[in-house]
């Protein structure tokens, strides 16, 4: 069979023998007509464990909506209409409003990026904000974050998180309080609430129990979060599910809907895994792409083979990620590393080196030959070409399990 996978904002295509497909991993999508600003009207409408937002807000309040940066996939200029509709109608004029786009550890926005995000309009219309100014320091989560916070959302009346729930490798899931926590604090906290990332209960797909989702939502303590706006979007990124409401309970039932369409059942563990990010923007770096490729690894066996399809057009996207990957004569050195000194960057490549413990790992990429190898990846010039050289390797039954969605899909072997 042949199947297309998106690298950057290309498509390339790979031929697998029917006989060793054990699977394609998609979405199972809602048996609903595709109709994204109904979708968003109709959970504002009917917010979970909440009144609207629109009887939330009040004049003369300051507003400030908190939505995700360039490296997300969440499509802020379909939502932010209708929940600055919801806002302008209770009477908050447009100058009371901020919209900060929540940076996390990444770079900032140009106006372009800004007004991409945002819609032109929105752009045009209220002030918007990179989360990268004067911090505010609240007090210290139980398990000893520092929650120092951006000010204009410290300081804020009322405060509103939009986002797109997927799984997240050690938070279990994004969005909810992830817009806070990380994504308006401070590098020193961040690496604070992540360093639980080593504790086993800290994994895909998983609330109850987490060290790190639980402290991300103790935040709310110190930033009462007013309303949520979250979606879930389908694999081209058109937004299928949308939930509005108190920042748990809401966040909660998009998990739910989330599983039902990403917790994707395999017979068993494969051979051979091909993954990709999905392109463009979760590939644009190997920062982002590296969820994908952390996925692929609770499919393959135990001395499998993953295919990793992520563009890395910016790079490796994060300063101690790469120090990381490249000052590390043997990656597998990396893994109690982190374990004795928790450093955020270097909490990605540590990651990559559990699933390295398990599988070779062949990147092709848009990055150089030498660089590639110099972070150990097996380097792909001819992508088919790999892929028929591991069908040799593994033989005539290999199991190949394709993703061409990893940072979305979360397999889930029915056999060990």
């Amino acid at each position: 069979m042949n199947q297309i996978f998106a690298i950057g904002k290309e498509q390339t295509e790979i031929t697998v023998p029917d006989e060793n497909v054990m699977g394609v991993l998609h979405a199972n999508l809602p048996d609903i007509p595709l109709d994204e600003q109904k979708t968003i009207k109709d959970a504002l409408e009917n917010p979970i464990g909440s009144p609207r937002l629109k009887d939330i807000v009040k004049p003369g309040e300051k507003v400030v909506i908190v939505t995700s940066d360039i490296s997300r996939p969440m499509p802020s200029y379909k939502v932010l209409p209708a929940v600055l509709d919801e806002i302008r109608s209770a009477g908050v004029p447009n100058d009371d409003v901020s919209i900060v786009l929540a940076l996390g550890s990444h770079r900032g926005h140009t106006d372009e990026e800004k007004k991409k995000l945002c819609g032109e309009q929105v752009f045009e219309e209220y002030r918007i904000l990179d989360s990268n100014g004067e911090m505010v320091h609240l007090g210290t989560t139980a398990n000893g974050t520092p929650v120092d916070i951006y000010k204009p959302v410290a300081e804020a009346d009322k405060v509103v998180c939009l986002g797109n729930i997927e799984y997240h490798y050690f938070a279990g899931y994004s969005g909810g309080m992830k817009a806070i926590m990380p994504g308006v604090s401070t590098r020193e906290a961040i690496q604070k609430n992540h360093s639980r990332m080593v504790d086993p209960a800290a994994t895909t797909g998983k609330i109850e129990g987490n060290p790190v989702r639980q402290d991300i939502d103790s935040v709310r303590e110190f930033v009462p979060v007013a309303f949520i706006v979250n979606v879930v979007l389908d694999e081209h990124k058109m937004i299928r599910h949308c939930v509005a409401g108190d920042v748990i309970e809401a966040h909660r039932a998009g998990c739910k809907l989330l599983d039902k369409m990403y917790s994707l059942p395999i017979p068993k563990k494969a051979d051979i895994v091909i993954v990709s990010a999905g392109g463009f923007p979760k590939d644009m770096n190997l920062y982002q792409a590296q969820k994908a490729l952390d996925n692929a690894g609770k499919a393959v066996r135990e001395g499998g083979s993953i295919v990793w399809v992520a563009s890395g057009i910016e790079g490796l996207g994060e300063k101690h990620f790469e120090d990381w990957m490249l000052n590390h004569a043997n990656p597998l050195d990396m893994i109690p590393h982190i374990e004795r000194e928790f450093i955020l960057g270097g909490h990605k490549a540590a990651a990559i080196a559990m699933v390295m413990k398990r599988a070779d790992i062949y990147l092709y990429t848009e990055l150089k030959q030498d660089f590639v190898e110099k972070l150990h990846f097996n380097y792909v010039n001819d992508l088919q070409k790999t892929v028929d050289d591991l069908l040799e390797k593994y033989g005539k039954d290999a199991a190949v399990l394709m993703m061409p969605y990893g940072g979305s899909t979360l397999p889930v072997p029915q056999e060990v």
